[in-house]
């Protein structure tokens, strides 16, 4: 069931593991393929080593649904992943990883904030990070949900960062876009600091989204996928 979207799913594992967002079983990946259905990769796999049986199936409580048979535990932090798709009808897929920029950022408390990459304003505006919430609880998702409606996604406090978006390859690119972006801002800051785009240049990027939406999607289908090229 869902078999396009299970390749997916471990496609993006594979690239999660072989670019070094993650190590060992370290992040999670989501897909929302109903209402109230959810295709989650599993606790204690790695992204890297992840086949489409593997994949949990469970509803937007959490619950492993009846006719699952992967025969695994969702990822213990399905939470998160849920809070973002109850709060956002529009999100069909959460990325969560540990890329190193981008978490060091995080335990440094250091939103990706300052207006220097035209991608970043794009994307995000920018990337701000929760307080610290402690694995695997409730915390997680409650840390998030200030952030939910007005981003895309966020640095995670001392822990990683997660990505939403309108399915599981735009989820990718924005949290490859967060830690592109956390590589640049590591070396400007390394540099003394950079020059900020004035505010009336931020104010004609963030006016060009659904210029670049549009320029994404096929020409006879000017509602598809949100991007940029």
């Amino acid at each position: 069931m869902h078999e396009d979207v299970r390749d997916d799913i471990c496609k993006v594992g594979r690239l999660l593991y072989d670019r070094g967002y993650v190590a060992s079983n370290d992040g999670n990946v989501s897909v929302r393929v109903g209402a109230n259905e959810v295709v989650v990769t599993p606790s204690g796999v790695s992204k890297g080593r992840m086949t489409p049986d593997m994949l949990v199936r469970c509803d937007l409580d959490g619950n492993v649904l009846p006719d699952d048979e992967s025969g695994r535990f969702p990822s213990s932090e399905v939470k998160m992943h849920l809070a973002v798709y109850r709060e956002r009808p529009d999100v069909r897929a959460v990325v969560h990883a540990h890329p190193v920029f981008a978490t060091a950022f995080a335990i440094c408390r250091r939103e990706l904030s300052e207006p220097y990459l035209p991608e970043l304003i794009l994307n995000f505006g920018r990337i701000p990070v929760t307080d610290f919430a402690m694995l695997s609880t409730d915390e997680v998702p409650r840390s998030i949900l200030p952030f939910v409606h007005d981003y895309n996604g966020v640095l995670l406090a001392n822990h990683g960062a997660v990505a939403w978006g309108g399915g599981v390859w735009k989820a990718f690119d924005l949290m490859e876009t967060i830690e592109h972006s956390a590589k640049v801002y590591k070396v400007v800051h390394d540099l003394g600091g950079g020059v900020e785009l004035d505010p009336d240049q931020v104010s004609r990027l963030q006016g060009m989204h659904d210029f670049y939406r549009r320029r994404a999607s096929a020409r006879n289908d000017a509602s598809g996928s949100e991007g940029r090229s």
